[in-house]
């Protein structure tokens, strides 16, 4: 049995209800998003239209919670340590378990995530972040059906010498975000650091590092809030799928 095996058993269990940050290094996380099946291809193509901060992994048939690609055998109601709830642009109560919310046509979309490439940046000599903030942007994504509204993105503190060594390794890696869409100035995309969706809020830049900015799996849920659908189901920000994909053979050589 592999590492992300026996992760996402844990968390079918319910042994396991806390961050996937920087947890089962070598597997490629994935951000979730569940929508029924009258909404599955406009989100379908908006994912197209947007591979940044939705760049798509696997999607599942209507009704069935198997990630028969990225992971055979794995439960997308019960294989998440948590999962945030939407109705009709009201975030709810969030949840460790979805089987009461899955529907005869739901369909299952992993996205992937930035949390995938924390592993091959820390041994080309950048550290991990000891924080991973999210926030808002004016960056506008392109629309499809009722889906549209602004890009949210992540930020780590580098320095000049790690960003570009992040910029080049993680160009590497376009189904998980890809390279930075931004590097300094916050203001000049929209980004406001004193009011962070996640992460504690920052009031000036510390000396002797930059802000370099990823477009974030988080930007459905923001989506969510604007255009209501009736039920949107993601996952938890932080709270990622494992899949079975190793990370280092799902990217540019």
């Amino acid at each position: 049995m592999t590492e992300a095996q026996k992760a996402r058993l844990a968390m079918r269990a319910g042994e396991w209800r806390g961050p996937t940050l920087f947890q089962v290094p070598g597997y490629v996380q994935a951000n979730l998003v569940v929508l029924p099946k009258t909404d599955a291809y406009d989100f379908l193509v908006y994912c197209q239209r947007n591979p940044r901060p939705c760049p798509l992994i696997d999607v599942t048939d209507p009704g069935d919670p198997e990630p028969r690609l990225s992971a055979p055998g794995a439960d997308l109601r019960t294989d998440l340590p948590r999962y945030a709830v939407y109705r009709n642009g009201v975030r709810c109560e969030d949840a460790h378990d979805i089987r009461d919310l899955w529907q005869d046509d739901s369909v299952g979309f992993l996205l992937g995530s930035s949390m995938t490439f924390d592993d091959a940046l820390e041994r080309a000599g950048v550290p991990k972040s000891k924080e991973v903030w999210v926030l808002d942007t004016h960056l506008q994504t392109v629309p499809s059906g009722k889906f549209r509204g602004p890009m949210v993105v992540t930020m780590r503190w580098m320095t000049p010498a790690q960003a570009v060594i992040a910029c080049q390794l993680t160009g590497r890696f376009p189904f998980n975000h890809g390279a930075p869409i931004h590097l300094g100035d916050p203001a000049a995309i929209g980004v406001d650091l004193r009011r962070p969706l996640y992460g504690e809020p920052v009031q000036e830049i510390p000396e002797g590092v930059t802000p370099v900015f990823w477009a974030c799996g988080v930007t459905p849920q923001r989506i969510a809030l604007l255009t209501r659908p009736d039920l949107m189901i993601t996952h938890a920000p932080g709270h990622a799928f494992v899949t079975d994909i190793k990370a280092d053979q799902f990217c540019i050589p």
